[in-house]
């Protein structure tokens, strides 16, 4: 029995990521398809996550997530921003820039934890809870980039501020999550500011992982 259930939970939060895809809602038989299971087995899931909130089907029968993972998802972000916080104080000091960590909402980027340097005369301002969408500014660009296959940094311009300048790169090697993390100033940013994000990127995703 213990097995069973595992493999039952297993294959549930199997579908529960194929809803969180970005692609829209699918029909049983996709998501039979997908995940290469019978229909009747999906059917069960798809009930039992309907059922707690998790899922739910629209007028032409197709599967989505549901309002439930909602409560799940405000749950995660104190967590993330706790343990992005050390990666982004220090990025902040090294760099001389604000530094902040970003998560796909949709078709938005919600900026879950910002960090200011402690040591300039001028920095950005960047309100922790700001969203925007993510084909503006390097923190979201770096997100759809991570989608393609692209893991390196962005750079923008003046895209979400006038003046301002920001460089992002995505938070890598956690299926569970889409996110970068990235840095934004007025002017220039130092010469190896890039590889730093990157760095910093990488250290966030071996510490959540």
């Amino acid at each position: 029995m213990a097995a069973e259930s595992a493999q039952t939970l297993e294959r549930g939060l199997r579908l529960l990521r194929l809803l969180a895809d970005g692609h829209g809602g699918r029909t049983p038989t996709e998501l039979a398809t997908s995940l290469e299971l019978s229909r009747p087995v999906v059917y069960r899931l798809v009930t039992t996550l309907m059922n707690e909130g998790f899922a739910r089907r629209d007028a032409d029968g197709r599967v989505h997530l549901g309002f439930g993972v909602l409560v799940l998802a405000q749950a995660v972000q104190p967590l993330l921003r706790a343990a992005a916080l050390p990666t982004l104080r220090r990025l902040a000091e090294e760099v001389g820039a604000t530094a902040h960590l970003t998560v796909a909402e949709g078709d938005d980027g919600l900026a879950v934890a910002v960090v200011e340097p402690s040591w300039t005369d001028l920095h950005v301002a960047y309100r922790e809870g700001s969203r925007h969408p993510l084909a503006k500014g390097a923190a979201g660009q770096a997100i759809l980039a991570m989608r393609g296959g692209n893991t390196g940094y962005q750079v923008t311009e003046g895209q979400l501020q006038e003046g301002a300048r920001g460089v992002a790169a995505p938070v890598t090697g956690l299926p569970w999550l889409e996110a970068s993390v990235g840095v934004v100033s007025f002017g220039g940013l130092a010469e190896g500011t890039g590889p730093r994000v990157v760095t910093a990127a990488r250290e966030l995703a071996a510490a959540l992982g």
